[in-house]
């Protein structure tokens, strides 16, 4: 059932090919946010996120690829909440289809 990507595998689903879901990786965890392909997809307001671990993208709240990442070293407690308030809305909201290969790799992105 559940997946270790690399991040190189998790590229393959950042809504460039219409036949595969979009996923994003938080804190890790993939997510398959297919049924909002209007936003992380191509074209959409979210697609920096699209096949990306983009944990403090979401904390800083910058919808940048370059912030896309899972260093939240120099994150202030404020916005590792706004993170987990993110974490929470995903959790309810979409399927959980695997994880990253490693926090590091995903860091080193």
């Amino acid at each position: 059932m559940s997946h270790t990507f690399t991040v190189e595998e998790l590229l393959a689903y950042d809504g460039s090919d219409a036949s595969k879901p979009v996923y994003i990786a938080v804190k890790g965890v993939v997510y398959d946010v297919s049924a909002s392909r209007e936003f992380y997809g191509k074209g959409g307001p979210y697609e920096a996120f699209a096949g990306r671990e983009c944990s403090r993208a979401l904390a800083i709240m910058k919808v940048d690829a370059a912030e896309c990442n899972g260093n939240l070293d120099d994150c202030t407690e404020k916005q590792l909440k706004t993170l987990d308030d993110w974490i929470a809305k995903f959790n309810t909201k979409y399927a959980v289809v695997g994880k990253v290969a490693t926090a590091a790799a995903a860091a080193a992105e």
